[in-house]
């Protein structure tokens, strides 16, 4: 088995947390620092994204493999939905693929898998939707919680402060956290 060679998300996800749930948390009842609390909630979710190694809120994303004939890990998880494949002929041009002239699966964990063993194909593109939750309000309460308290740290050390999760955000999300060797 092998793993994705370039992925990336074809969308950008949709906030973790609305902008009202970030005021609320950090008692600001103006609009005065929207951008800046939209900006936090952003890096926030970025940087929980980057801890777990996961999608908090499902998009579409772009995974190119080699079409060796064995099964190759798509790049982003939790796979949802595998949608579309292209083969990719070693001169550079494309052909999408009718669904069963390749094989795909998502495994229990949420590692999606294809595989493509015909023609003249030496990449496969796979496009497909990957994320914990289809939006923001379906993600584990524990995520948010911490997304919500990484935000109002963030706010807080705006000015020059430590800009590492704390260790209660970090508990938080450890849990939903995937190690890949």
């Amino acid at each position: 088995m092998s793993g994705a060679s370039e992925t990336r998300a074809l969308e950008p996800g949709a906030p973790a947390l609305t902008l009202d749930e970030a005021r609320d948390w950090l008692r600001i009842t103006t609009p005065h620092d929207d951008a800046v609390i939209a900006a936090l909630v952003r890096a926030a979710s970025d940087m929980c994204e980057a801890f777990i190694g996961q999608y908090l809120v499902e998009r579409v994303c772009r995974s190119v493999v080699a079409a060796d004939g064995r099964w190759q890990r798509l790049g982003a998880a939790p796979v949802r939905s595998i949608t579309a494949a292209e083969a990719i002929a070693r001169d550079g041009t494309a052909s999408a693929l009718t669904d069963d002239a390749f094989e795909r699966d998502i495994a229990a964990d949420g590692e999606g898998w294809v595989r493509f063993a015909g023609g003249a194909a030496v990449r496969l593109s796979v496009d497909y939707r990957a994320g914990l939750a289809v939006e923001a309000s379906g993600l584990p309460e524990a995520l948010r919680q911490g997304l919500l308290r990484f935000v109002a740290h963030l706010y807080g050390t705006r000015d020059g402060g430590e800009s590492a999760p704390p260790a209660a955000v970090i508990a938080l999300w450890r849990p939903w956290r995937r190690m890949r060797l």
